[in-house]
């Protein structure tokens, strides 16, 4: 058997089915991306913020091209970061842009965790910047580390479980929403702000981050029935079905609430926007709802990094330490990832949560098309022309964004470099002492 063959057989314990994957992409995006971006996306983009959601949904869809291309080919427990290794071999580059994936979901994580705390403060009188939200987040992660060490079969039924209803109460909020705006759009457009098309571009990036729960699906390829097809076709599928939800949400939330009241209630929108549709009962199933849809969301990232790392662990491309904890690899990563995910959820706030994961994500994004561009076209039969639009389309957004926070948050741009550093340096002594 082979050390490729031995990692898959490692991380083989149950079967997912193709609805099981899918509701573990769709589980991951739909936690993150309307409950915690929502009000972000229409701070840079306006009025126009439904369309940025559109356009960040057309950004992924060729994004997700090489995945799926690769996920056919080479389905894999590893996910990403065997796609990478399949491009660059065991270098520097595997490792470090395989870890921007990992602290780009991890930072996803306490994206999530911290919009459960604030959600669920809605429901008391509680100020949104109160030391609760992130003692919540916190509390959101222990009860994820729990959940995670009962298994892969029990994460798949609850997961398949939770989509359903997420996925039902998006369109229960979208539908009373849209009634009770007379199905209009009219609210938004009252005293709108000025939109740049850099701000646009800006908002697209943010967006992109509530799609990208389609990797997940990738990091358990080794455990879906019939991979080689139903990989590709989870991460379709997932795409749609958020594209869909999230198009109605935007437009009932932007119905019923003026921009200004959007941006001013940004990290709990949906909350504010379900009170003219269904009263105070709106605000009890809205934030129920959110508590329900994040603590899955958290379950479901938590399951698929920890699994990535420890693929890393063993492909001697990350450092590790036992510290003395009993269990696998995998248990230890599941440790690691929880404990960081704490910490930025206490010392970080949602908006800057946000870009730094967006920009890591973004730039890993670019490193996988590259990577089919130059060394894997020919052998996946890869569409050249898609992924040089990928390619423009990441770098274009990713520009924009980058300047948008140059010009509003610059603290976001120095943590982004040091990051990038750290990695990249950090992988490449690792690299160079391991061989040597």
């Amino acid at each position: 058997m082979s050390k490729s063959e031995d990692r898959e057989t490692h991380y083989k314990e149950n079967s997912l089915t193709l609805w099981g994957a899918v509701s573990m992409g769709t589980g991951v995006m739909i936690g993150a991306g309307i409950f915690a971006l929502t009000g972000q996306i229409a701070e840079l983009a306006g009025q126009w913020f439904p369309l940025a959601f559109f356009v960040a949904a057309i950004v992924s869809s060729f994004s997700a091209y090489s995945y799926v291309k690769m996920s056919n080919a080479y389905p894999s427990a590893g996910g990403i970061a065997m796609f990478l290794e399949k491009a660059y071999g065991k270098t520097m580059m595997t490792g470090a842009c395989a870890l921007l994936m990992y602290f780009s979901m991890v930072i996803n994580e306490s994206l999530v965790a911290r919009t459960f705390g604030t959600y669920t403060l809605q429901l008391f009188d509680v100020d949104k910047n109160s030391f609760l939200v992130p003692a919540l987040g916190v509390g959101l992660l222990a009860f994820a580390f729990l959940v995670n060490i009962m298994g892969n079969k029990f994460i798949q039924t609850f997961s398949f479980f939770m989509a359903f209803i997420k996925i039902g109460g998006l369109v229960i909020l979208a539908a009373g929403g849209l009634y009770a705006a007379g199905f209009s759009f009219e609210s938004v457009s009252i005293a709108p702000q000025e939109t740049t098309f850099g701000g646009f571009l800006g908002a697209v990036a943010l967006g992109i981050l509530a799609y990208k729960g389609f990797t997940t699906i990738t990091n358990s390829g080794g455990e879906i029935v019939e991979p080689h097809k139903n990989v590709g076709r989870a991460i379709i599928i997932s795409i749609a079905i958020c594209v869909v939800l999230y198009l109605l949400v935007s437009l009932a939330v932007g119905g019923n609430l003026s921009l200004q009241e959007i941006i001013t209630a940004k990290d709990y929108s949906l909350a504010q926007a379900a009170r003219p549709a269904f009263g105070n009962y709106g605000l009890w199933f809205t934030v129920g709802f959110a508590i329900v849809a994040t603590v899955s969301g958290v379950i479901a990232s938590v399951f698929a990094v920890s699994r990535m790392l420890a693929m890393l662990t063993d492909m001697k491309l990350v450092p590790h330490s036992h510290f003395g904890m009993p269990g696998s690899i995998q248990k230890h990563t599941l440790v690691y990832t929880i404990v960081l995910a704490m910490l930025l959820t206490i010392f970080f706030d949602l908006s800057r949560i946000a870009s730094l994961g967006a920009i890591f994500y973004i730039i890993m994004d670019l490193a996988i098309h590259w990577g089919v561009l130059r060394h894997l076209r020919n052998d996946i039969d890869a569409n050249i022309f898609i992924l040089i639009t990928a390619i423009l389309l990441d770098l274009i957004v990713l520009a924009a964004f980058l300047w948008v926070k140059a010009e509003s948050d610059m603290l976001v741009i120095w943590l982004s470099l040091v990051g990038l550093l750290v990695i990249f340096l950090g992988e490449k002594w690792f690299i160079k002492r391991h061989d040597s």
